[in-house]
């Protein structure tokens, strides 16, 4: 008799939810256990309420009259499991370049460092990858500078260019002084002396 009523229960507390929300088996954990939470949302899913992204994270879609179900990005999907997960994550890798402007490439796997736990998850054909790394790797303060710490360290030393160089100054001049200052002590040595001449 349980099933019904959970799923009754996330039904009715789904519309207090925005559209577009990520949603988790753990979000409904106070209606039911586990296994008859899980059951509840893949009926929903199958009353197409509900879309299923991977295991166990489902979308409370947003639907277009034209464009059909609009899709979270990955950068949507994987704050959202940081969030649940109360970890801290920070991008790397061709997508900080292209977050920055720096490439046009869209990469069908991203990779972010994380104080949580290491794992891959495929949602469609993109994959979310989560790298454990050291906790000097998540200190910086600044959501531009640490991307340009990440796209420096992807484009590598000898690559960076003047063209890469100009593009970097106009970024962070969007960026405070003060975090610029943070994040550069904890970029390599190279990428250091690059970010503190921006602010000279």
């Amino acid at each position: 008799m349980e099933r019904p009523i959970v799923e009754k229960k996330i039904s009715t507390l789904l519309k207090k939810y925005p559209k577009s929300s990520v949603l988790f088996v753990d979000d409904f954990l106070d209606y039911g256990n586990s296994e008859s939470v899980k059951k509840a949302l893949l009926r929903l899913k199958e009353k197409e309420i509900l879309v299923r992204l991977a295991h166990g994270i489902y979308l409370y879609p947003k639907v277009d009259k034209e464009l059909g179900v609009l899709f979270p990005s990955t950068e949507d999907i994987a704050r959202a499991i940081a969030r649940r997960d109360k970890a801290r994550i920070v991008l790397t890798g061709v997508q900080a370049l292209n977050k920055l402007g720096l490439s046009t490439q869209v990469p069908m796997k991203v990779v972010y460092l994380t104080d949580g736990a290491a794992r891959s998850i495929k949602v469609g054909k993109r994959t979310i990858t989560f790298k454990k790394t050291s906790p000097k790797n998540l200190l910086a303060k600044g959501e531009i500078s640490s991307l340009v710490i990440q796209a420096l360290k992807t484009i590598g030393q000898s690559k960076v260019d003047n063209a890469i160089l100009l593009k970097i100054h106009k970024l962070l001049k969007k960026e405070k002084s003060e975090n610029i200052i943070n994040d550069a002590k904890l970029a390599p040595a190279w990428i250091n002396k690059l970010l503190m001449q921006t602010i000279r």
